[in-house]
């Protein structure tokens, strides 16, 4: 093995190699972000509204399908972080190896039972038009196939993260992630079916596959496939079962919304409720990217370096706080004309309100990100499992009961304050179960209180003046109170570039 072997905590969990991770990480997926973007107008107008809802759940499935490898991918990527901290990697490959092989095993069960199950949820769960049945089962049944992928994607994406090779993977991964909005579009012109926009997406993820292990072979050769040692899974069983958990009630509460709109509305509602929600959701490029970065850093340096790792906790919330604001701010105020620039009349229509809604619910869901990567770095994913749980049986009974009140709207009013429970309650787990990051939690109360005011009294409003203004004080406050409690050297430096840009 190569690499980071003798690299200690501190060094892995450097200021340096955070911002460049993370802005690895985030290139990684915003080139491929605006090709989709691009793209969507065309796949909309190829696929119809209805089976572009099929479409949109068929990718809610795909976030679903990486709940299936309990939790083993990101237990290995935290594993061999500490490992590679400590400086114990005699039995790396071994771990890699064997977790390899445990994912595919698993995920092919899964897949099958998902192959047999499409049918009725075809027929019987979601509110498909007859003449759309067969189709959408032949199309979910080629899906089914990508589960294997996609837990193996994430095993191998793993092993690169605990390595820190964010540079080379996102330079692989960006040409691959292209074809993942293209795919569909070219498929869709040779053969106007929902299957075979389906087929486009499997093959991309084989192809990521393939590459993802390339990369890793370089510092694991063999990826340790010719001597698994499956004792050693067990620990990492006890981790990833709660981090699987929390991972499928995560994904519940993210895409419950839509199969219940489905189900209880139909699919037209659903793409105008999904719409806007995978359009918010591409703000996730930023929290991801420096969740990726944290996790290994962390798990590197949470036992013997607390205020090191007290810090990039700080840093990390700061840093996607101070981004997605002003983004989040600009969807609320913006909502109407960016679904008309985007889509059109109908779906500004449909969606605008909701577009309103969901864009001030994913700034809390962004912020979350940080306080739950340290969690599960620490090996309480157990805690965020727990609170997961607390809020599906909280929200999930209020978004259907407000669906049913006032439509698609309600679901996203619902969708927004569990978002928003769900990054106050982590920061109050992080005080609780990593007392060095209290602090932390405390000191961006104010912020963050500040900006869910400034949502609250924007969404309501009609027109854009009035909402652009209170959008433009609540930045101002929100980033003075950020300012205030930032680390005092990074804000140093951030002085020094602005002088230097000026001079």
């Amino acid at each position: 093995m190569t690499g980071t072997a003798s690299e200690g905590p501190e060094d892995r969990a450097g200021g340096r190699r955070l911002v460049s991770g993370v802005l690895w990480n985030a290139l990684g997926r915003a080139v491929p972000l605006m090709v989709a973007l691009v793209l969507t107008p065309m796949l909309v107008h190829l696929l119809g509204t209805e089976r572009w809802g099929l479409f949109t759940l068929a990718l809610a499935m795909v976030g679903i399908f990486g709940v299936f490898d309990l939790g083993l991918g990101m237990a290995l990527t935290r594993a061999v972080s500490e490992r590679i901290g400590e400086g114990r990697l005699s039995d790396t490959p071994s771990l890699i190896g064997a977790t390899i092989y445990g994912l595919l095993g698993l995920s092919a069960v899964m897949a099958a039972i998902a192959w047999t199950l499409m049918p009725m949820l075809v027929g019987r769960v979601l509110l498909v038009p007859e003449s759309l049945q067969a189709e959408a089962i032949s199309a979910f049944r080629v899906l089914a196939l990508a589960a294997p992928l996609v837990v193996l994607n994430a095993a191998l994406w793993g092993v690169l993260a605990a390595w820190q090779r964010f540079r080379v993977a996102n330079l692989v991964n960006m040409p691959v992630s292209i074809f993942y909005a293209l795919g569909p579009v070219i498929a869709l012109l040779v053969w106007d079916s929902l299957s075979a926009a389906i087929l486009s997406l499997v093959l991309v993820r084989l192809a990521s596959g393939l590459a993802y292990a390339a990369l890793a072979w370089k510092d694991v050769p063999g990826l340790g496939l010719n001597r698994p040692g499956f004792g050693l899974l067990r620990p990492l069983l006890r981790q990833g079962g709660w981090m699987s958990l929390s991972g499928a009630l995560t994904q519940v509460l993210l895409y419950a919304d839509r199969f219940l709109i489905g189900s209880l509305i139909g699919l037209t509602a659903v793409a105008f409720y999904a719409t806007p929600l995978d359009l918010v959701m591409r703000m996730w490029i930023l929290p991801v990217a420096v969740a990726q970065t944290l996790l290994p850093a962390i798990a590197s340096a949470y036992r013997t370096a607390p205020e090191r790792t007290a810090l990039l906790l700080r840093r990390g919330a700061l840093m996607v706080a101070g981004l997605a604001l002003p983004a989040c701010l600009g969807i609320v105020a913006l909502a109407w004309t960016l679904l008309w620039l985007w889509l059109g009349t109908t779906f500004a229509d449909g969606s605008g309100m909701v577009l309103r809604i969901l864009g001030a619910g994913i700034f809390f869901s962004c912020v979350a990100f940080v306080p739950g990567t340290l969690l599960e770095a620490i090996g309480r994913p157990n805690v965020t499992a727990t609170f997961s749980l607390a809020q599906a049986a909280v929200f999930l009974p209020l978004g259907a009961g407000l669906l049913l009140l006032i439509g698609i709207e309600g679901a996203a009013i619902a969708w927004a304050l569990r978002a928003a429970a769900d990054c106050f309650g982590r920061f109050v787990l992080v005080a609780r179960y990593y007392p060095a990051g209290s602090e932390t939690g405390r000191a961006l109360r104010p912020p963050l209180a500040a900006a869910a005011l400034g949502f609250a009294l924007m969404i309501p409003m009609p027109g854009f003046v009035a909402s652009a203004a209170v959008g433009a004080v609540t930045l101002g406050v929100a980033g003075w109170l950020g300012w205030r409690v930032a680390p005092a050297e990074d804000k140093a430096r951030l002085m020094r570039l602005i002088r230097r840009g000026t001079v």
